[in-house]
């Protein structure tokens, strides 16, 4: 009898070590990732010449904190390690390598910037860490057959130029085009998405192509050049800082012109109010976020919980300021990515339910607007609606745009 009994709790002992052997089996961990936590890598320039972007790490910063204060994902917590890389490419690599070799972070999100993070793609494809949600636009982004560890996610920069030409197209067929842009990869994409989008006509209707360096001080002299041209529209291919600094001069010298500002720039908060209110009049650009400031959105579910959301947990943040809507936005996007992966925590599960969203939304999309990737499509968003500057706020015209552009 005794021995029987003993037999039968040894048996029980071992089908309880294998089923929870079995359940341990079922969870799947590569570097960064535990029972307790997922360590997450980011690079912000929260110093130097794009510095105005900084509001998006912390704005993630805070976000992660509220989804760790209410149990985490999975009942694990978001440890976020942000670095600051003054938008320098060198000092990107430099950050990459230590969150990566250093802090050995399960993958690197929305970090900034066009140079910065074509600085670190081969790297980071080359160690297989997820290079998630890059925080710009570059269309190369989207090239899952020879970077399938780098992954976009605002619209980019050649889909929403498409959508200017479009425009310029219809209202404008006879425009005499001026355009100040920055000189790297980031510049030069909206420019090509501007030519590919006139066709034809471009050769015609651009008059003058004017870069600049993010290490100039100033861009007024860039500026008084391109309006001697007597161009009629103009085109302004700029991070914030200079953004501000553009439309004050072209008020400044009274150049009368139809003004297109691109989308990474029209932050009310960060570039509109600084250049003053009175000099941004009229100036047209596109959206794929809401505007806090547009009092259509006043009774909306998504805005208020992101008003309690800035409200409650970043309240030293602007909410005028476009970044801390991004930072939000991309953020739960992030969150949905984690909480599909459930117990496989691993780089590539991470990459693989990136690219498996069907019609997700982050509240802070505008209507019509959804995210959907797939394994050859790492362009969450690519739609966008027209916008023109009035008063103190933005008023959103025409329909929701399709700008795809492949990889």
């Amino acid at each position: 009898m005794m021995i029987t009994r003993r037999a039968a709790l040894a048996s029980a002992a071992a089908i309880v070590l294998a089923s929870s052997s079995a359940f341990a089996a079922d969870k799947k961990y590569d570097t960064g990732a535990s029972d307790t936590e997922i360590k997450i890598g980011n690079i912000m320039p929260y110093s130097g010449p794009a510095s105005a972007y900084g509001i998006i790490g912390k704005t993630e910063a805070a976000y992660f904190k509220k989804i760790n204060a209410e149990g985490g994902i999975n009942g694990r917590k978001i440890n976020f390690v942000s670095y600051d890389d003054a938008y320098s490419p060198p000092k990107a690599v430099e950050q990459a390598r230590k969150l990566v070799e250093s802090d050995e972070v399960l993958l690197i999100f929305n970090s900034l910037g066009t140079p910065s993070n074509s600085a670190i793609q081969k790297y980071m494809n080359a160690k297989k860490v997820p290079q998630l949600f890059v925080a710009t636009g570059a269309t190369k982004w989207n090239d899952p057959s020879n970077f399938p560890w780098t992954m976009g996610w605002q619209p980019s920069y050649q889909a929403e130029s498409r959508i200017y030409a479009k425009y310029l197209l219809k209202e404008k067929p006879g425009a005499k085009i001026a355009v100040l842009y920055q000189n790297d990869d980031y510049g030069k994409d909206y420019l090509k998405g501007l030519k590919d989008g006139l066709g034809a006509k471009a050769a015609s209707m651009i008059v003058m192509e004017e870069s600049y360096e993010t290490t100039e001080p100033t861009i007024d002299s860039h500026i008084v050049k391109l309006k001697s041209t007597g161009a009629d529209v103009f085109m302004n291919i700029t991070t914030p800082k200079f953004a501000a600094q553009a439309i004050k001069k072209v008020k400044e010298i009274d150049w009368k012109v139809l003004h297109l500002l691109n989308n990474v720039s029209a932050s009310v908060g960060s570039v509109l109010k600084p250049a003053g209110f009175e000099n941004s009049q009229e100036i047209i650009s596109a959206a794929y976020l809401k505007d806090v400031s547009d009092p259509q959105w006043k009774d909306d579910p998504g805005m208020k919980q992101f008003l309690d959301f800035m409200a409650k947990e970043f309240p030293e943040g602007d909410k005028l300021d476009g970044g801390t809507v991004v930072g939000y936005a991309v953020a739960q996007t992030l969150v949905q990515v984690l909480k599909q992966c459930g117990d496989d925590l691993t780089r590539e599960n991470v990459m693989k339910q990136a690219a498996s969203l069907r019609n997700f939304r982050t509240e802070m999309l505008l209507p019509g607007i959804t995210i959907n990737t797939s394994a050859t499509d790492f362009a969450p968003v690519s739609q966008l609606q027209l916008m023109r500057f009035k008063g103190e706020k933005w008023e959103l015209f025409g329909d929701v745009i399709s700008a795809d552009v492949g990889g």
